[in-house]
Order: structure tokens, then sequence, then C-alpha cells
């Protein structure tokens, strides 16, 4: 079996950077990549915040446990570098398939023949992606889940092309790194979690653009109904209105295309993008 004892992660957002740090505050040596100088510095800048978060939330992470994690942690603009000596690269860039599988055909070029890759992607099926990467035996998803220190799932899902070994590897990497391995042997589009969650989501935002209730009520309706902590608009905010808006613009779904739209004229055209940047549906 594939031992993997460092990671690259391509892309710091939201859960680019909860990524990276997770598998940092477990020990593993992580290297973050990400397009520009601007881009890294709010990536310093969240795993600042998460350190904070985990030294109150997490256990095991006072007395600075959290603060070490930040040490084992690299940044860096340059894709090469980034991947030089890699034992697994997750790739956690926006949903789109070509931005994917340019990154992939960049990657098949750069990382060394012992590297496997992994999709985080929420859509898209990694046989969707596979021919890009050069190397479909070492290819296969991880997803998480958002508040990754808390919903700490991580979702392993291989092709047909898959090494049986490097599927091994990948679901101990996991578990190493403290999460919750949930091993999927058959390709499905939106994995378990979100086989649950996106019609959740796409009801709600139904309910919304047809006029029934306001995303306040329809949240409230959900909590109170059945005892969730979160509404279904609020998970919007914390996946972030950019990725939402990516997903329903890629569909040919009819309401799919209105609530992209929705999207981008109500929130993203005003910067309002979810808890990322302190508005989106709701102020934070």
């Amino acid at each position: 079996m594939p031992e993997i004892k460092t990671l690259t992660v391509l892309g710091t957002g939201v859960l680019g950077s909860q990524i990276a740090y997770q598998a940092a505050f477990h020990g593993f040596a992580v290297t973050a990549y990400d397009l520009d100088g601007q881009a890294i510095e709010k990536a310093r800048a969240r795993f600042a915040q998460l350190a904070g978060i985990y030294r109150t939330q997490v256990a095991g992470a006072k007395d600075g446990q959290a603060e070490a994690a930040l040490a084992n942690l690299r940044l860096t603009t340059d894709l090469g570098t980034a991947v030089a000596d890699a034992d697994l690269v997750i790739e956690a860039v926006p949903e789109l398939l070509e931005l994917k599988r340019d990154m992939y055909r960049k990657l098949a070029e750069l990382a060394p023949a012992k590297t496997i890759f992994a999709t985080n992607s929420s859509t898209l099926l990694p046989s969707n992606l596979k021919d890009a990467t050069g190397r479909p035996d070492r290819f296969l998803a991880i997803h998480y889940a958002n508040n990754i220190w808390a919903q700490n799932i991580a979702e392993v899902m291989g092709t047909n092309d898959t090494d049986p070994a490097v599927f091994d590897a990948v679901v101990g990497f996991a578990r190493n790194s403290g999460l919750e391995p949930i091993e999927i042997r058959k390709e499905k589009a939106g994995y378990v979690l979100n086989s649950l969650l996106v019609p959740l989501l796409n009801a709600a935002a139904g309910l919304l653009l047809q006029g029934i209730a306001s995303p306040e009520t329809i949240d409230k309706t959900w909590r109170i109904a059945t005892g969730a902590p979160t509404g279904p608009f609020q998970i919007y905010d914390v996946v972030g209105l950019g990725t939402a808006y990516n997903i329903a613009a890629s569909s040919p779904d009819v309401g799919s295309q209105a609530f992209a739209q929705y999207l981008k004229e109500n929130y993203i055209d005003h910067g309002k993008l979810g808890v990322s940047t302190g508005e989106g549906l709701y102020t934070y």
C-alpha cells in the first residue's frame, strides 16, 4: 500500500483551507497552493482563524497544539514546487469541469510518479476527470463536509481504474487525519452526503423562487420540525454562494438556471458570498 506522509492541497478557499489545516493538525507535512499572493494572504488569515477555532472546539488543541499545526503548513503560488514531493494531491478548485481537467493536465507533467491525485469535487464524478490525470490507477475522489473539525467525514470514491491499494491508502490517510472514512465502492454523483443534502437544498430554492416563503421562514421550519441545527439557506451560506452558483449554472434544469440567476443578481454581484465574506443570505 502506498504510504502517505506529504499532502498538497490545490485551492485555499473555505474548504481547501480546512482540508489543509486538518491534515497539518494531525501531523502531516502540508503544502497549500493558490494562484497569486492575494489568495495566499487570504489563506494565511483562514489558517490563523482555524487555529483559533480548533483551540476552543477540538480536543487536544489547547496549550499551543493548534498553533503548532501552522508550522506544518507551507504556502506557495508555484504549482511545480507545490507538488514536487507530494504523496497525495487533493484538488479543491472551483466546480468547473474544464478548469479541473486543465489542472490535472498540468499536474500530470509536474508531479512525480508516486503521487496520488484526488478530487474534492462535490458534483463531478471522478470518471469525468480521470483521463486528464495521466494516471487513472492513482486517481480517485475524497469529499469532505464543511466545518471539517466537527462534521469529520471523508467520502472516498474511486473509478473502475483506481488501484485498490491506492483506495485503501487514501482511506488510511483520512483516518490518520482525524476523519471518519466513508468507503463508497461504486461511483455515485453526490456521494452519500450530497445525495441526501442536494434534494433538500433544491427544494428550498424552489420554495423561495416560487414566492412560497422567505429564506428565514424556510430555515426556521426545517430547524424546528426536524431538530437540525441549521436550515438549507444557512447551509448555502456555509458552502458558499459562489459554489452554489457554479453548480446551479452548470445544470440544464430550468429551476437551477433560475436559482443561479437569482444568486448572481441578488448576492454575488454585490460581493455577498456567504460566511466567507461576512454576508450572504444572512449577515455574519
